[in-house]
């Protein structure tokens, strides 16, 4: 009994010097403590322990951040006013705090260094204030574009954002799509992985009133606000130029089968070549994908035929920037020999020699047009679902 008394009447020693210091915001810590503060010092599980410290206090002052942790509790405090008033100044209610008191606890709270906890915010509004965006690669710098512009939008508004890739697979997709779901995302600003699969989880979110915008690569049989560029008419004006710079024998290096737009700019090829009554044939359209070494490695297999050929119109930028470099290991020359160019261009075509002539869509245009309609539909979930077909434009460079 008399060895409990002891140990208690040590801790409690501790204790009061310790509340005392804190209470003046300052701590004393033994070099002890120092040493082992930086590694997150645990505290032994019993009392026993505590005598064995040899803790030689000295006074220092620490950074203020260590300490500090404002609350509308320390404001009110600080201007001796109730907790509510503070509350309500912070919160911008104009109505039931007077205009002198609110600019007094608005200027105490900026120099107290006070930031309202966002999580809390939430949870009384019942809000994540998250928007999730769905892509499926992240290979394609246009994607990249497309996140920095809508995150920029959206942050401006009070949302942040929950980033999903899903690397052209419709089953990561699925699982994202469900995190995005677990995670009570708001919204989803989408871009689709397959035209087929997964169509009955979208649905799900929409009988979930979970608005949903898809963009670029969008879904034809789904009722829901969509963002694009027309492919088809683009891609047949590029067939098209190629054409009437002389070029015959047009190969073309389609995307994935399971992509929207790779339907689009297929029949878009067919019908340009078919208006200067022009072959089709078969093995001039490959399916290839969407990266660089999708594109060489189309190029090499393609090169095996000893088909041909005068000209490239890719799906891509990355796959027509690997079938020029795969050519250009061959001493092709370009556009002499071979003229490139592809839909989904961006500022990447510039960077390379000769210049990739491209169809250049409006991302950034994109962006805030897909961000408008997300929160039109926060706003109000029963307003129509829009479809925005943006103008892309044609750059005609050295490459054709």
């Amino acid at each position: 009994m008399c060895f409990l008394l002891k140990k208690m009447q040590c801790f409690f020693l501790f204790y009061r010097k310790y509340k005392a210091l804190l209470t003046n915001k300052k701590i004393v810590l033994s070099d002890f403590f120092r040493k082992r503060y930086r590694k997150r010092l645990q505290f032994s599980q019993t009392f026993a322990k505590i005598n064995k410290l040899n803790i030689i206090f000295a006074f220092e002052k620490i950074d203020d951040t260590i300490m500090k942790h404002v609350t509308i509790t320390r404001i009110a405090e600080e201007l001796n006013i109730s907790v509510s008033s503070v509350s309500r100044a912070l919160r911008g209610d104009d109505f039931n705090v007077n205009k002198e008191t609110k600019q007094r606890i608005l200027e105490t709270a900026e120099r107290m260094g006070y930031r309202r906890s966002k999580i809390a915010m939430n949870l009384r509004e019942n809000r994540t204030r998250t928007i999730g965006i769905v892509i499926p690669e992240l290979v394609t710098t246009f994607y990249v574009d497309f996140i920095t512009k809508v995150q920029s939008m959206l942050y401006e508004k009070g949302f942040q954002t929950s980033l999903a890739i899903c690397n052209e697979n419709p089953d990561i997709e699925r699982n994202n799509l469900q995190m995005m779901l677990d995670n009570q995302v708001e919204g989803i600003l989408i871009s689709a992985c397959h035209n087929q699969k997964n169509i009955d989880v979208y649905k799900d979110f929409m009988s979930k009133e979970i608005p949903m915008v898809f963009f670029d690569r969008t879904i034809d049989n789904l009722s829901v606000p969509k963002v694009k560029i027309d492919d088809y008419i683009k891609s047949f004006f590029m067939v098209e130029f190629l054409i009437r710079s002389g070029r015959r024998q047009i190969i073309h290096l389609a995307g994935p089968s399971f992509i929207q737009n790779t339907h689009e700019r297929i029949r878009a090829y067919k019908d340009a070549m078919e208006k200067f009554n022009l072959p089709v044939y078969p093995e001039y359209i490959i399916n290839s994908g969407v990266n660089f070494e999708d594109g060489e490695k189309s190029m090499e297999e393609f090169m095996k035929k000893q088909v041909p050929f005068d000209a490239i119109f890719c799906f891509t930028e990355m796959s027509a920037l690997g079938a020029k470099s795969f050519l250009q290991k061959l001493n092709y020359s370009i556009p002499k020999d071979v003229s490139i160019c592809t839909v989904s261009g961006t500022s990447l075509s510039t960077m390379v020699y000769p210049r990739l002539t491209v169809v250049e869509q409006p991302v950034k245009l994109m962006a805030e047009k897909s961000v408008e309609l997300i929160m039109e539909k926060l706003d109000n979930p029963k307003v129509l679902d829009k479809e925005i077909i943006l103008e892309a434009k044609m750059i005609i460079r050295e490459s054709t």
